[in-house]
């Protein structure tokens, strides 16, 4: 959380208009900028309970800033009970179920993610849209460039979606199935551009937020409706349809983040 100093102040990197990602932090603030980051990722479901964060290494890379000041963002977390670590094979930080946190601790979590957003909110609005458009576009392409291969593909993908259990399982499998239409589109340079821009929104991408658990499962569920449609679409070459079809489908992401902002979302 953000340390009572810069509590009550917006940091550039907040409000200039290319965001957060791509603006350098001041020296004072970071560790409290990527902690608020790390919070919002969790409060928004990016990161679910039980889920392990990346690596430190690939933290700071992602963020674009040194491994100290993760490590410190990081132990913040520890100490708000958000995360734990564990040694050794398999070790790591793991996020924690929120249900046994007292409420006071839960309702700051949810204060922290909705001061973030909504210090961004310019810039991701902007980058949601350019990702609605660009997975658009990829659709597009796998309806026009898709091998029987590809459509075997994207339809085991899309029935381990339909089998998966709620929650972290579901999302991975969301983020199986979306890599396996990008691919299908058989163009790199889209497909990369397309997972870059979706990393200044989500550090977990090509992971997509997966909202709080009150709404996840029907989440979910309108996911999988539009996921059967997006595929038949591409499978049946209807390269038009599979444009808008997901185009609209990501906007599910802003309106999770949109939740928060308005105080409606809270964590997993």
């Amino acid at each position: 959380m953000r340390t009572q100093a810069g509590a009550g102040r917006m940091t550039t990197s907040e409000t200039t208009a290319s965001g957060a990602l791509d603006a350098p932090l001041e020296p004072t603030t970071r560790a409290d900028d990527i902690t608020d980051r790390l919070v919002t990722a969790i409060a928004t479901g990016e990161y679910l309970p039980g889920q392990r964060l990346p690596a430190e290494r690939e933290l700071a890379t992602s963020l674009r800033v040194g491994r100290m000041t993760v490590r410190q963002a990081l132990a913040r977390l520890v100490e708000q009970g958000l995360i734990e670590t564990q040694r050794g094979r398999g070790g790591g930080s793991f996020v924690l179920a929120q249900d046994s946190r007292p409420e006071q601790d839960a309702r700051s979590t949810s204060a922290v993610a909705q001061r973030t957003l909504a210090a961004r909110w310019s810039d991701l609005s902007d980058t949601s849209a350019a990702i609605g458009r660009l997975h658009g576009t990829v659709a597009e392409a796998a309806a026009e460039n898709r091998t029987d291969a590809d459509v075997a593909l994207l339809r085991d993908r899309l029935e381990a979606y339909r089998a998966a259990e709620s929650g972290l399982a579901s999302q991975k499998a969301d983020e199986l199935l979306h890599v396996a239409i990008a691919e299908a589109a058989h163009n790199a340079v889209l497909r990369d551009v397309l997972f870059e821009l979706e990393a200044r929104v989500s550090i977990a991408a090509p992971a997509h937020p997966w909202g709080g658990r009150d709404g996840m499962r029907e989440m979910e569920l309108r996911a999988l409706a539009e996921h059967e449609a997006i595929v038949d679409a591409i499978s049946a070459g209807r390269a038009r349809e599979a444009a808008s079809l997901a185009r609209a489908h990501v906007g599910i992401d802003l309106e999770l983040l949109e939740r928060v902002v308005r105080g409606g979302g809270g964590s997993a």
